[in-house]
């Protein structure tokens, strides 16, 4: 474990720590405790320091236990899992998955990291989560044939999401077309779903969620700078918020037991799900596709997950996955 990661360890309460009590457990100087403490700022974390009395982060963090997410995995998930690795820093979940080794039909990897260094959304956007404050997790999938509705299992991905968090007592929440997760209108959480697919052979599929669990007030106005209004698990008014160990367990259970289904029914048992949370069902809205601008109305999906479009007294199939939804001025 590096020194900076044994600093944030021992600060993640949220109470005060003195420079002599730190250096005094790790056997370092209050020299070396003050440049790791600095070096927090690189994950995105605020810290106090207060001369004379010591150190302490913004807001607690509720750091990973894998103990704690083994235990909570269901029966099938856990049959299923052949490797699971929680990263402290990793350049992208999704790409520690894409470039590892090949995966048995049935099985599925699961990676979470407390940071992302190279996060990413859709279109190669980034992901913005400081270090500890939300989910960032991906499994992958081994089809033995690419299903005819692949291009809908980032719709299956999303109700998925929202059962996961239907168990922990989190509802209301919604799912904007493609990939996005939703509450009260708010940016709650993204998916990422990444295909690397060989001719007539198998389709391995890596399906990455970032999801918020606490935000700063400087990571907020860094997503609302994107031009998207985050919101939080605890924003939420929740009587308890649920670990972040525990509901990644919750989350990697639905992921496995939907992909199972998703390879075996393809999107059928999720569609009505989806449409009952449809974000954006009889809203005008904006389509941009490099230099084509479409506006109309949303209309749902098709039975395909394809996003059915109302525009100029027509109706318009989208399945691109470079679309980018958002509602009409």
């Amino acid at each position: 474990m590096n020194r900076r990661l044994e600093v944030l360890r021992l600060l993640a309460d949220g109470r005060e720590h003195s420079g002599e009590a730190l250096a005094a457990s790790l056997s370092i100087s209050r020299a070396a405790v003050w440049k790791h403490v600095q070096q927090l700022e690189q994950w995105g974390l605020e810290v106090s320091a207060v001369a004379g009395r010591g150190y302490r982060l913004a807001r607690p963090i509720d750091l990973l236990d894998e103990r704690t997410l083994l235990a909570g995995l269901p029966a099938l998930a856990r049959d299923r899992l052949r490797r699971l690795t929680l990263a402290d820093e990793i350049d992208s979940t999704n790409e520690a998955l894409l470039h590892g080794d090949a995966l048995p039909p049935g099985r599925l990897d699961a990676c979470l990291a407390e940071f992302q260094s190279r996060g990413r959304g859709r279109r190669g956007r980034e992901w913005l989560a400081p270090f500890g404050s939300g989910l960032c997790l991906s499994v992958n999938w081994c089809f033995a044939e690419a299903p005819q509705q692949l291009s809908a299992l980032s719709l299956a991905a999303g109700v998925a999401v929202r059962r996961a968090l239907a168990r922990h007592g989190i509802a209301d929440v919604t799912l904007k077309w493609p990939n996005d997760i939703l509450h009260d209108g708010r940016k709650l959480g993204g998916i990422l779903c990444e295909l690397r697919a060989e001719v007539a052979g198998p389709a391995y599929v890596v399906v990455g969620i970032g999801l918020n669990v606490s935000l700063s007030d400087a990571a907020r106005q860094a997503i609302a700078a994107t031009g998207l209004q985050p919101t939080a698990l605890a924003d939420l008014g929740l009587p308890t918020l649920p670990s972040r160990s525990a509901l990644a367990a919750t989350l990697i259970g639905q992921l496995a037991l939907s992909l199972a289904e998703f390879e075996q029914s393809g999107f059928a048992p999720f569609r009505d799900e989806w449409r009952a949370a449809d974000a954006l069902a009889a809203r005008p809205v904006r389509l941009q596709h490099g230099d084509q601008v479409l506006d109309g109305v949303a209309r749902g999906i098709d039975d395909d997950g394809a996003l059915v479009l109302e525009t100029s007294g027509r109706i318009e199939r989208i399945v691109s996955g470079e679309v980018t939804v958002r509602p009409a001025a």
